[in-house]
């Protein structure tokens, strides 16, 4: 009876050891969670609301999700859920600055433009051709 009562304890104590091991090799992902909610505030500062709100909506969404896996004491989906969250903020911002970058070129090509059809109008009027200067007769 005594061994089956010493094997019974060091049993409950392996258990309860795996249990601790389990739980410190997955801890709640506040770090990631963090993460994430920094991209997702620099993806706000782009201008991805207007710019990327579909991408910006996913990453709102899967943050909130974490998050409350993370209440819920859910370490792998709030793992997940946060890396997701920040993968699809930097898109968000990605994009936004995208938009940002085609509006520029735009701009500048317009300028371009604008300034080519200037340059042509001006030209031939503000440098005529030089006049022929006579040769002198070879001999």
């Amino acid at each position: 009876m005594k061994e089956s009562n010493g094997f019974m304890k060091g049993a409950a104590c392996g258990a309860a050891l795996l249990a601790l091991a389990a739980c410190a090799s997955s801890p709640i992902p506040n770090e990631k969670i963090a993460v994430a909610q920094a991209s997702l505030q620099r993806a706000e500062q782009s201008g991805a609301q207007e710019l990327a709100p579909v991408e910006l909506s996913a990453a709102r969404d899967k943050l909130q999700r974490a998050q409350k896996a993370a209440a819920d004491h859910d370490a792998q989906p709030a793992t997940m859920l946060a890396e997701q969250a920040d993968i699809d903020a930097q898109l968000a911002e990605a994009t936004a600055q995208e938009h940002r970058s085609h509006k520029a070129e735009a701009e500048l090509q317009a300028s371009l433009q604008a300034l080519r059809e200037q340059a042509n109008q001006t030209s031939p009027t503000a440098n005529p051709p030089p006049a022929a200067v006579p040769q002198p007769p070879s001999q």
